[in-house]
């Protein structure tokens, strides 16, 4: 496996320190959902939805106790503590992501981001580390079980063995895909509409998913960007 480099190493630990930030910013909000609930004080789930709560504790809402304001206020600070940091990592994954060539290359391709981007040139091995994009999808936990039955093969649910924070953010921009696509009624995507038609929702977003890391692989392992299959055509 190709050694790192010092600034993969440092874009690495930026983003490790992200993704450590987002859940402690989680667990805070975790408890202030718990904490007034149980003055029957509750919010759609969301991180735009604990405004909601965050204005109650700040308002000194009646059926919120009057001695559990000042602890609950501190936990409103924390929050905010903790969104104006994961907001400084936002900007500095973004200037590497701007800087780094590779990440530049994978952000061509549709549901990658920044912050995947910067990840996955970050965490990933090299790519002559494996042979097709199917063993880089595999090496991530994206490629199905594969069972047989009655000369059958079907294939089951991932195996979610590998790398769990480069296949949790390839899940995620797969299922912001998917939505868009469900909402909208469309897509620019023959291949995701076809999905769409046959498959339920989460097997395409785990499909798409799969789709995109042997996509991934292919650009780290030959160079080049993203062209869509009409272009390439």
């Amino acid at each position: 496996m190709a050694v790192k480099s010092e600034e993969q190493q440092a874009a690495a630990i930026v983003f490790r320190v992200r993704d450590l930030v987002v859940r402690q910013r989680t667990q805070t909000i975790n408890a202030i959902r718990g904490h007034l609930a149980e003055f029957g004080l509750v919010a759609a789930q969301g991180l735009f939805h604990v405004t909601k709560l965050v204005t109650a504790i700040e308002q000194m809402d009646p059926t919120v106790p009057e001695a559990a304001g000042p602890i609950l206020s501190l936990l409103v600070e924390q929050l905010r503590s903790l969104d104006a940091r994961v907001a400084e990592l936002d900007r500095e994954i973004g200037r590497r992501a701007r800087e780094d060539a590779e990440a530049k290359r994978l952000m061509t391709i549709p549901g990658i981001g920044p912050i995947t981007a910067t990840a996955l040139a970050a965490l990933a091995p090299s790519a002559q580390t494996f042979k097709t994009g199917r063993d880089f999808a595999a090496w991530l936990g994206l490629t199905p079980l594969q069972r047989s039955s009655g000369g059958k093969q079907k294939l089951g649910e991932t195996s979610r063995r590998g790398e769990r924070t480069l296949r949790r953010l390839l899940i995620i921009g797969a299922s912001a895909a998917v939505r868009w696509a469900m909402r909208k009624g469309s897509t620019g995507n023959p291949w995701l509409s076809r999905m769409l038609e046959r498959k339920p929702p989460m097997l395409v977003i785990v499909a798409l998913a799969n789709k995109t890391a042997r996509i991934v692989w292919a650009l780290m392992a030959k160079g080049g960007t993203y062209r869509t299959p009409a272009i390439a055509g």
